[in-house]
């Protein structure tokens, strides 16, 4: 008999949309899902992979990755290669990462591509850090490359983005930028910090009476990433811009944005992995140093309090692989940032299904939220028919110690440690290959580049369009 389908994944409980964990298999031919069947269907397949008593859900996506030695651009192979070992190691098949430059993006574009496409495990695609005149007039250009979303360091104000090579800029600048999106369909990504008043800061007694996380959280209190928030927010609303705010950390920020949101719609939030599990008592030290801080307990519960109610869109890592020498210094002059994909499935999931938030909502923020609101949905982001073959087998009644060793990145560190998780991730499937099996990275590497012509508000509609 004539094999139809390349690959069967059977016995497992799958996550489907609008209903949640079925009894039912999966069919993969070409690297799409081909059928989704009951197991009992006698389909045949070329390979069949039982997973009777795991979970398959689609896979992770990490909107927020940065990559490269310097953290600017994906240079050498392994740029590529060990952080994307991180991604699929924790269940992530996506992930797009940004890239930063002053100079033109178009030859950076198609550099950075090259070393994905050869080295990356994940299926990828691009942000561009924005930061030129010239940038601006290339935004056009930028998205029929298939790059729609464009990061605006708030905080690069005088020579503040010097070390990243990124000239200073204001709100003119902004302005302009979020109009340009705007009508191209695109979407903005801030980072909201009001470097005005970091700078006023930094000239009052360092707080070295604290421990170190607090005393970095008192350097750069809330109040400077929600008032910053509030302000892209709101100018979002004057020039009809999608605006997708970074790495939210605290209360203050999150209902700023709420704020905002209650009159102009077109304002999406994300929070990261560390915001929701570290916090200013972690013991991970100078490891946990980032920009926005890690706050208070209580940012930590008014971020689950919006995990949990939609508040926050989706999760990212702002996944940071500078090597671990960098950041075994004091406080005050260790990098900041830290690695972060390969935890982000995992103690994102056990947190959320600890706190008794279901699945449903943990699959939308760190999976189908971002394909939606970054124009990869149907492709990405769902395990449906005719969508990418893009998913994670775990095992819920497993457990995974977080190891530096074994989340591969080039860092060699992470601020999560010997931390225990009761889950762990068996297999994860990009583009209908295996990436990890049964724990073990394979040998070659199949990622591909994911352009992407629209994002935000006009993804969105392109969404409900095709589906009217």
């Amino acid at each position: 008999m004539n094999q139809t389908h390349d690959l069967r994944i059977s016995g497992g409980q799958v996550f489907l949309p609008g209903r949640g964990l079925c009894a039912a298999d999966v069919l993969v031919r070409d690297g799409v899902i081909s059928g989704l069947v009951d197991p009992a269907d006698p389909t045949p397949a070329g390979e069949v992979v039982d997973v009777t008593g795991k979970v398959v859900l689609p896979g992770a996506i990490d909107p927020h990755v940065h990559l490269g030695k310097d953290i600017r651009v994906p240079r050498d192979p392994d740029d590529a290669d060990l952080e994307s070992a991180s991604a699929v190691a924790g269940g992530v098949t996506s992930m797009l990462v940004y890239l930063m430059s002053s100079d033109p993006y178009e030859p950076v574009l198609e550099s950075a591509r090259s070393v994905m496409a050869e080295h990356s495990r994940t299926d990828f695609g691009f942000h561009l850090v924005l930061g030129t005149p010239e940038h601006l007039t290339e935004v056009p250009r930028y998205t029929e490359l298939g790059v729609s979303s464009f990061k605006f360091f708030m905080n690069f104000r005088g020579d503040e983005g010097a070390y990243l090579g990124m000239p200073g800029n204001d709100d003119s600048f902004m302005y302009d930028l979020l109009g340009l999106a705007a009508d191209q369909g695109a979407m903005v990504n801030p980072h909201p910090e009001n470097i005005e008043l970091v700078w006023k800061l930094r000239g009052e007694p360092k707080r070295d009476d604290l421990g170190p996380l607090a005393a970095w959280n008192a350097a750069r209190p809330a109040f400077v990433e929600a008032e910053a928030a509030q302000r892209v927010a709101y100018l979002a609303s004057v020039t009809g811009a999608s605006v997708y705010s970074v790495h939210t950390s605290s209360s203050e920020a999150l209902d700023a944005l709420v704020r905002q949101r209650q009159s102009y719609e077109n304002v999406f939030v994300e929070t990261c992995t560390q915001y929701l599990t570290l916090d200013v008592d972690a013991d991970c030290g100078t490891y946990g140093k980032v920009n926005p801080p890690l706050r208070e307990a209580r940012d930590v519960e008014r971020l689950w309090a919006g995990f949990a109610d939609g508040s926050v869109d989706c999760i990212g890592s702002d996944h940071n692989a500078r090597h671990r020498i960098a950041k075994e210094k004091d406080i005050w002059t260790a990098s900041a940032g830290f690695p972060g994909l390969g935890a982000m499935l995992p103690l994102t999931l056990t947190e959320a299904l600890r706190r008794g938030i279901p699945l449903e909502r943990v699959v939308d923020a760190v999976s189908t939220r971002a394909a939606k609101l970054f124009g990869m949905y149907p492709r990405k982001g769902v395990i449906a028919v005719g969508s990418d073959a893009d998913l994670v087998v775990l095992d819920l009644d497993g457990s995974t110690t977080i190891d530096a060793a074994t989340q591969y990145s080039a860092a060699e560190y992470t601020p999560w440690q010997g931390r225990e998780v009761p889950v762990r991730v068996v297999h994860t499937v990009v583009g209908g290959a295996f990436a990890l099996r049964d724990g073990a990275l394979a040998d070659a590497p199949t990622g591909k580049f994911l352009p992407r012509r629209h994002s935000g508000a006009a993804a969105l509609a392109a969404i409900e369009e095709e589906a009217s």
